[in-house]
């Protein structure tokens, strides 16, 4: 071979590794501007509420007996639940709404650590519970309550509670996720960028809570989604 063909072939080959060193560098470049663009993305929140009536209420008729006789007070208590559950169902609970828990019993001569004299050995405990959808028919016989005070009958606290989130759900997702996109639609003009698709996407929980201590029959209904999005 002689001078001028070998000075040629290393010309070529040369040229050959200038053009595959530029092709590689282009492509990694195109990587890194490519892995660049997909790690630019905005992570926002969007919120639903709904103030509800609740659908179920869970009310508590409690009171206690003391005394030294135990029999009578258990004639007592019967009378009082008697007189308790007569009423419930004269004033549109039905028998099924309403349930009678066994008796419960305290000798607090047998249980008592303290040497001080106590002046009743007995107390006796009874519990009917009402559990009905009737919300507001309940909200009414909570509000004459003071007619067992006069037989010597005290009701503790209720509760209520919304049992239609399933019904809510699919309207309360899809308005939050319509909400979180407008915050980042808002972000990405401020940034000057374009919103691009979704790169994660998470429903928060549903939280069901009181509007307030004096209302309990009135609920809340809220979810966050939070929502990531692609930046270009």
């Amino acid at each position: 071979m002689n001078t001028k063909n070998v000075i040629v072939s290393a010309l070529l080959i040369m040229l050959g590794l200038v053009i595959g060193l530029i092709g590689h560098g282009f492509y990694v470049k195109s990587g890194i501007g490519s892995y660049a663009d997909k790690d630019r993305y905005v992570s926002v929140k969007g919120l639903s509420e709904r103030e509800v009536k609740a659908d179920h209420v869970i009310w508590p008729i409690v009171f206690k007996e003391v005394g030294n006789d135990l029999s009578e007070l258990y004639s007592n208590v019967n009378n009082k639940n008697k007189f308790i559950v007569n009423f419930l169902k004269d004033n549109g609970i039905s028998a099924d709404e309403i349930s009678v828990a066994p008796i419960s019993a305290d000798d607090r001569e047998a249980d008592r650590w303290s040497s001080n004299t106590i002046p009743y050995r007995y107390q006796l405990k009874s519990v009917i519970t009402v559990a009905s959808d009737q919300v507001e028919k309940v909200r009414e016989l909570i509000s004459r309550q003071d007619e067992f005070f006069s037989a010597g009958i005290t009701c503790e606290s209720r509760s209520s509670s919304f049992n239609g989130l399933n019904e809510l759900k699919p309207e309360m997702v899809e308005e939050a996720t319509r909400n979180a996109r407008a915050v980042a639609e808002k972000f990405a003009a401020d940034s000057e960028s374009t919103l691009g698709g979704i790169k994660t996407a998470s429903q928060g929980q549903f939280s069901i809570y009181d509007r307030d201590e004096n209302t309990p029959y009135i609920k809340m209904v809220r979810v966050v989604t939070t929502i990531e999005y692609f930046l270009k």
